[in-house]
């Protein structure tokens, strides 16, 4: 009887458990939380397994007892998407744009035939895009930007005839545009393939996207060939950009392509025509001669004149072997130099040299130049050293035995990283050595006013060194690099990793909260004179610092002048038809120059007008993640009015954005406003120009969260 009765107990128990246990939706959406490494937060901690439907869990919506939706977006989620959500076959919507998975997209994935939404934008995924993505004949909406999938864009593609959404820009897609694309996805309202490696040209088919309501973005990519006159058939409120590619020829003057501005083909050096007012009959005046093949007229007469010939190539083979031998020599002098400095250069890479030996090497290099050379220990008794606050707690014997790193070299001197024996890190600018004659209370009286200024967002002097050949300016060590680099990337540092809207407006509002702080902090009415994103460091949680200030007021006190020493802009004759200032390419135009103030190159006195000019050109470069000059075709433009030229021209906010901020274009219209202020502050008119105290309340009223 008791056997019976557990027998009994035992099925029942066995009943209860099949009819309460997890659907097979459930399950699928079990392997993916299992297949993601941090689940444990949110949004997935109510997912779980003793649960009976799944339609409760976050971030899932059912229809009946079945899954249609799954949208985690913006969660930070890390891990692999499993093949198991295939399993989900009334699975309709899928959102995990802006996380960080990766690994390649398993082809079982596209067994959800009924998908028609797919967003998986702003993620890490990778390997090419699977031909199984033809299974998907309901989908409308299709979202890979943002990634890094290669390959081809697969040819099945065209079963997804839906299809009224396709992005796959900012990826390493390669190869050419599928031939049919304009006449089996004829459903197309939006396309973005921006920012990959695409090749050959563009097909004629995409002027029968008769459907197209918002983009058809080709831009940053390797298409070739003429410009198809079919994209002229487009609809007129069609935005075309097909600006940075190799397109050639006459830009075609039909339908649409008639009202789109020069920004669309911009970075094309071998088109002509309107709107880029490059003239197709002269845009190329050398290309004949890079190909002339002499006639036999010219054979003829160059053998008459053979002994000419051959007597000028005597006279320059001459020339340049003695050249080359200047060269040789030159170098052994400079590699017998070297030699000096390869213990430093050594020390850089194993822990770093002494910076007492930094200074000596780099005495030692130039002495052929400077005469014979100084020890700087042979001088200790001549040296100045001044510590502008009392708790620095170090002097001069403990600064020159420290570690020393070399960060970089300008114009202004040479920086160094000093590490000292308690292991605190230093920035030392050690200054130019044209400036021996500047005596010790002049250089006091400049180097002590700058160290009175103290804010937050402005890069603290703490100490200084003066002697009739050295002079050093200590700061405290700031360590995330310059603005420039977060913004641009530098080669053969770490990765890149862009930064987000919410700390670029962060570090926008600190920078302007420093500069009005400079501003106003002295009757004097102090000017930075040389604003740029290399002068704004970025401490350990990216807050900014302003560097350099007083700079150029020091070196120019040194050499006996009381002007700003600046880069001189190039100048250039303006269009005769354009309303904006057209620039010719020019290697003397250099990135410095692109900051300052069209009125610098007139004005001697320095004004604070000059460095709001040049903050409404960071906050420019910081929204669209370009640099000052932006070229199109054989001419430039400065990227503030490149911008306003596209606001003109009713561009959607993403052609001036950086393209590593298109998952913020929910903030457009905070970024609009921003965008705004910046273009106030460049103003090419002095006089209306913004104070930067009232750009500081602005900012502060966008996003008072955010501080």
């Amino acid at each position: 009887m008791n056997l019976q009765v557990i027998f009994l107990y035992f099925l029942i128990c066995n009943y209860f458990a099949i009819v309460r246990s997890l659907s097979d939706d459930g399950n699928a959406l079990l392997s993916f939380k299992n297949s993601i490494e941090n689940y444990t937060d949110d949004p997935l901690n109510n997912w779980n397994s003793t649960d009976i439907s799944p339609c409760s869990w976050h971030g899932v919506k059912c229809r009946g007892d079945r899954v249609v939706s799954l949208s985690i977006p913006n969660r930070k989620l890390v891990g692999s998407l499993p093949a198991a959500l295939g399993n989900l076959r009334e699975l309709r919507h899928v959102n995990l744009r802006n996380n960080k998975f990766f690994g390649s997209l398993p082809p079982d994935l596209f067994h959800a035939k009924e998908l028609k939404t797919l967003v998986l934008s702003g993620n890490s995924l990778s390997g090419p895009i699977p031909h199984e993505i033809g299974n998907l004949k309901n989908l409308q909406i299709l979202d890979f930007s943002q990634n890094s999938f290669n390959g081809s864009i697969p040819s099945s593609l065209v079963q997804c005839n839906r299809l009224k959404t396709l992005s796959l820009g900012q990826n390493s897609l390669t190869g050419p545009l599928i031939d049919v694309f304009g006449t089996s996805l004829i459903a197309l309202q939006r396309v973005d393939l921006s920012f990959n490696r695409l090749s050959g040209s563009i097909p004629s088919t995409m002027g029968n996207l008769s459907s197209l309501k918002g983009t058809l973005n080709l831009s940053h990519n390797f298409l070739n060939g003429t410009i198809p006159a079919s994209l002229g058939s487009l609809p007129e409120t069609v935005y075309i950009d097909l600006s940075y590619n190799n397109l050639s020829g006459n830009i075609p003057q039909v339908g649409t392509l008639l009202s789109i501005g020069p920004t669309a083909f911009a970075g094309n050096s071998l088109l002509c025509g309107l709107p880029l007012n490059i003239s197709c009959s002269s845009s190329h005046p050398d290309s004949q001669s890079l190909f002339h093949f002499p006639s036999q007229n010219s054979d003829s007469s160059s053998g008459k004149n053979g002994k000419g010939s051959n007597s000028c190539l005597s006279i320059v083979i001459t020339i340049v072997a003695s050249v080359i031998v200047g060269i040789c020599l030159i170098g052994l002098l400079v590699s017998n130099r070297c030699r000096k400095i390869t213990a430093c250069k050594d020390g850089e890479q194993a822990g770093g040299c002494s910076f007492e030996k930094a200074l000596m090497v780099r005495k030692e290099f130039f002495c052929f130049a400077k005469g014979s050379p100084e020890i700087i220990s042979e001088n200790m008794g001549h040296y100045n050293f001044v510590q502008l606050e009392q708790q620095l707690n170090f002097d001069l014997d403990q600064l020159l035995k420290a570690s020393a790193f070399l960060l970089g070299k300008s114009g202004t001197g040479i920086v160094y990283k000093v590490v000292l024996a308690d292991g605190r890190a230093l920035a030392v600018r050690r200054l130019g050595e044209d400036g021996g004659s500047q005596r010790f209370r002049e250089f006091q009286a400049e180097v002590e006013a700058i160290g009175k200024v103290r804010h937050p967002n402005i890069a603290a002097l703490r100490a200084y060194c003066w002697s009739v050949d050295e002079k050093l300016l200590i700061y405290d060590y700031i360590p995330n690099g310059d603005l420039a680099t977060a913004i641009h990337g530098k080669a053969g540092t770490v990765p890149f990793r862009p930064l987000s809207w919410p700390v670029r407006l962060r570090i926008m509002k600190g920078i302007a909260k420093g500069l009005a702080y400079l501003h106003e902090f002295s009757p004097k009415r102090y000017v930075h004179g040389n604003l740029k994103p290399s002068n704004i460091l970025l401490g350990q949680n990216m807050e900014p610092y302003i560097s350099d200030f007083g700079l150029c007021r020091l070196l120019n006190t040194d050499r006996g002048s009381q002007t700003y020493e600046l880069d001189q802009m190039t100048s250039g004759t303006p269009q005769s038809n354009s309303p904006f200032e057209f620039l010719p390419t020019s290697p003397t135009v250099t990135v410095g120059s692109s900051y300052q103030s069209p009125e610098v190159s007139k004005v001697t006195k320095p004004s604070q007008k000059w460095d709001i000019y040049s903050y409404g050109v960071i906050l420019l470069e910081m929204i669209s993640g370009k640099f000052p000059m932006i070229k199109m075709g054989s001419m430039e433009i400065d990227l503030a009015q490149w911008v306003q030229l596209s606001f003109e021209e009713r561009k959607p906010l993403y052609h001036v954005l950086d393209p590593f901020m298109a998952h913020d274009l929910d903030e457009e219209k905070e970024i609009v406003d921003v965008v705004k202020i910046a273009l106030a502050c460049a103003q090419k008119s002095p006089e209306r120009r913004p104070s930067m105290r009232y750009v500081c309340d602005n900012l502060e009223r966008l996003a008072p969260s955010i501080n």
